[in-house]
């Protein structure tokens, strides 16, 4: 098949939702496909003016030039919510001589607006006051919904937003695929797991509310009450050092080291180098992060939200904790601070999951769904 893979974010393979789209290119073109990838600047010769239209001006641009070179693909596969105006101009035309359209998208933009709106009315949500919410459902999710509605199929990566976007829009079966992220191979590590005095821990994720930071650091004042040693590693927060600091209360600081952009290259070493890996977060698809350090052996205390439940199961390869619960967060911490022998059992069973998420394996369930809408099976 000839494939165009879209998605308007910037070209940078440390980022999730390029990297998604990179391997899935990749491992495409590796089964012998012919595979374009499409990103923000490929598609917009300058940056879009007004900032916050920009996922709609890239929409647009990117339809127009799918429309101009129609017989160059087999299928499209445009990352929600990228594809809202190629669905629609393709329905307009009801598809005449346009290549079909099969969506990508993470995870619920209504799941995201509720849960922080819940995150707001406690004061930790840092831009989700009525004005914002009402701006989040008149444009953004407008632009999810027509995503999801114009397109012949759709991938998902977290089994919760599949089940709902099929409730929401009474899709019929078969066109909505629950297809997770996957991880590279350059992860699956060799680990040792032994006793030390100092417990290091980790956390990989852009420094947002909806990360669950604020619950992070919680945590971590408790944890440290308790064990003075332990230190705790911030990477990938796209912020300075000290924006990350000024969060955490200044007893605690210097146990905390701050690493605001890492290389991909770098990503297995990082996770070698630490002992448990905290992902407090409240709203996810599904976290590259997390798939990652599953598959380098660690000891994964997450929580139990769509994406993160998708493939951590609670005391069988990590230990799950309700969002927005420090006081649980820190008590799943402790319990692999005061066990070898868990850490090496969760973490060891965490990798032989993540052996069911290689980018080799999810792709080709990609792979399946584009087939589909290109050569859709008979009504029987």
């Amino acid at each position: 098949m000839r494939i165009l893979i879209a998605s308007g974010v910037p070209r940078q393979s440390e980022a999730g939702a390029a990297a998604v789209a990179l391997n899935h290119a990749l491992e495409l073109a590796r089964k012998g496909h012919a595979v374009d990838c499409w990103f923000l600047d490929d598609v917009l010769a300058k940056p879009a003016r007004p900032k916050r239209f920009e996922a709609l001006i890239f929409a647009l641009a990117l339809a127009k030039r799918i429309a101009r070179g129609r017989t160059k693909y087999d299928v499209v596969n445009l990352h929600a919510p990228s594809g809202c105006a190629y669905g629609i101009f393709r329905w307009a035309r009801r598809g005449r001589g346009l290549p079909p359209y099969v969506f990508t998208m993470q995870g619920s933009e209504e799941w995201y607006a509720k849960i922080m709106r819940e995150e707001h009315e406690k004061g930790r949500a840092w831009n989700f006051g009525w004005k914002n919410r009402f701006w989040h459902w008149l444009y953004h999710q407008k632009m999810y919904d027509f995503s999801i509605r114009t397109a012949g199929f759709g991938a998902i990566a977290n089994s919760d937003a599949c089940r709902g976007a099929e409730a929401k829009f009474k899709m019929p079966p078969g066109r909505l695929w629950f297809v997770p992220n996957g991880t590279e191979e350059q992860f699956f590590i060799r680990r040792e797991y032994s006793q030390r005095a100092s417990v290091r821990l980790l956390f990989v994720g852009t420094w947002l509310d909806r990360k669950g930071v604020y619950y992070l650091v919680d945590a971590f004042q408790i944890l440290t009450k308790k064990r003075p040693g332990l230190t705790l590693t911030v990477a990938g927060c796209l912020i300075p050092e000290a924006n990350v600091l000024e969060y955490f209360p200044h007893e605690v600081r210097h146990l905390i080291h701050v690493i605001p952009f890492i290389k991909r290259g770098g990503m297995p070493n990082l996770y070698a180098e630490h002992d448990i890996f905290v992902f407090p977060s409240l709203i996810e698809g599904m976290p590259l992060a997390l798939l990652e350090a599953m598959a380098t052996g660690m000891p994964i205390v997450t929580t139990n939200s769509p994406g993160m439940a998708d493939v951590v199961q609670n005391g069988q390869n990590g230990l799950l904790v309700p969002t927005a619960d420090a006081m649980q967060l820190a008590e799943a911490v402790s319990r692999f601070c005061d066990s070898v022998e868990l850490r090496r059992e969760l973490g060891t069973a965490a990798q032989r999951t993540a052996r069911r998420y290689t980018w080799e394996s999810v792709t080709k369930q990609l792979g399946d769904v584009l087939r589909l809408a290109v050569n859709p099976e008979p009504a029987q």
